[in-house]
């Protein structure tokens, strides 16, 4: 089992914090996942014919990435919450990546409600995971460049494990090491606010869609939470 720790430096620096941490055991990530198929194409057709489009920098939800990012200095109109820039690539491109059924399950259900989402294969994370400020001595290898290194920033809100960064910026990309495959079958997927005041019954929406689109697919699902309340889970 894996613990997620909230450090209190990040509690107290963003009191509206709330991470849904939805977790799915014995996943079968090779057979077909029609649920998300359409959950996908629907998205698609509503964006095409007008009647939804998704949210930007210009919406509360994004708006509070933004304002995190700059806090501990980053840029987010260079690097970009994850939502925000998926966002982007889909209004412009129309389509969302087609990536494997669970990493499409959530970017579908994170560009829906306009929240964050990211995963981890759990088989390859070491020890547990904290969302606390970098050190600024890690070593982060990003998501499709495995011979690459990057050392965050001193403060930059990362996800850690005890071998590494798992995040860099929060949100904005995920690690090499533990990305999800077709074989993963042990992950947890976070799924984010910083505005738990407003949003925290849209997070609750987007756990509950995220675990329908799984639990077909999996032997066990399960929803557990973070925030100032809550420190800590185990998974």
């Amino acid at each position: 089992m894996v613990t997620f720790r909230l450090a209190p430096a990040v509690a107290d620096a963003f009191p509206g914090t709330r991470v849904a941490l939805v977790t799915a055991t014995g996943l079968r990530g090779r057979e077909p996942w029609p649920r998300t198929a359409t959950a996908v194409e629907e998205l698609e057709r509503r964006l095409a014919d007008g009647t939804w489009s998704p949210a930007d920098e210009t919406d509360p939800r994004v708006e509070a990435w933004h304002a995190a990012y700059r806090s501990f200095g980053t840029n987010p109109r260079r690097v970009r919450p994850s939502v925000d820039a998926l966002g982007r690539r889909l209004a412009k491109k129309g389509v969302l990546p087609r990536v494997n059924p669970a990493v499409d399950s959530y970017n579908a259900v994170s560009v829906r409600h306009g929240l964050p989402a990211g995963a981890f294969d759990l088989d390859r994370v070491t020890g547990d995971v904290d969302i606390r400020p970098a050190h600024g001595t890690e070593a982060f290898t990003p998501l499709g460049e495995p011979d690459a290194v990057e050392t965050p920033k001193p403060g930059e809100i990362v996800y850690a494990d005890a071998a590494g960064i798992l995040t860099r910026h929060w949100n904005h990309r995920d690690a090499h090491r533990t990305r999800v495959t077709e074989d993963s079958a042990r992950v947890v997927f976070a799924l984010e606010t910083l505005r738990a005041d407003h949003d925290g019954g849209l997070l609750d929406t987007a756990a509950d869609e995220l675990r329908a689109l799984l639990a077909p697919h999996a032997e066990r699902t399960a929803v557990h939470h973070l925030d100032p309340a809550r420190l800590h889970a185990t998974v």
